[in-house]
């Protein structure tokens, strides 16, 4: 019925474990992949904060949008000289007070953001009356937003010039 236990024969010891050669491949297996997986977290990450700043610039930009809206459909006081356009980035964080409703104040943001490529929240400002590329603000209004890091995206093109 049962299969008779063989005893191990005298003088020979079967021991169990890795032989040298089976560690060392599995340590060059583990080196291998160790070198695919950092690059691929450094780009991964780099990828996150670029997805960050543009959503970030979106919504400065859209704030700025809106806030031009409400000042051509007369809904928000403008200032002389800005266009229609806010005088200061703070001013669409603060907000402004509606023309003829009382009590009724438009925020246009939360806060502001805080740039992931330079860790501040401080971000290149433009002016309307600024050219595209303008890398000083004229002070008159805020057109345009863009991000104050030296560095250049993972598409080759400047943060600046986004």
């Amino acid at each position: 019925m049962h299969a008779p236990v063989r005893a191990a024969r005298p003088g020979t010891r079967r021991q169990a474990g890795y032989t040298l050669a089976e560690l060392v491949m599995v340590c060059t297996i583990l080196v291998i992949l160790a070198g695919i997986a950092l690059p691929v977290a450094k780009f991964a990450r780099k990828r996150a904060k670029e997805s960050e700043l543009r959503g970030y610039l979106r919504e400065m930009r859209y704030a700025i949008d809106e806030f031009k809206r409400y000042s051509d459909a007369g809904l928000i006081p403008v200032d002389l000289d800005t266009d229609g356009y806010p005088s200061e980035l703070e001013v669409l964080v603060e907000g402004v007070e509606l023309v003829g409703q009382v009590d009724s104040h438009a925020r246009f943001l939360r806060r502001i953001p805080i740039d992931p490529m330079t860790g501040e929240a401080e971000w290149g400002l433009r002016s309307y009356q600024d050219d595209w590329d303008s890398g000083s603000w004229g002070g008159e209004n805020v057109y345009d937003v863009y991000s104050l890091s030296d560095g250049v995206g993972l598409n080759k093109i400047p943060y600046r010039e986004w």
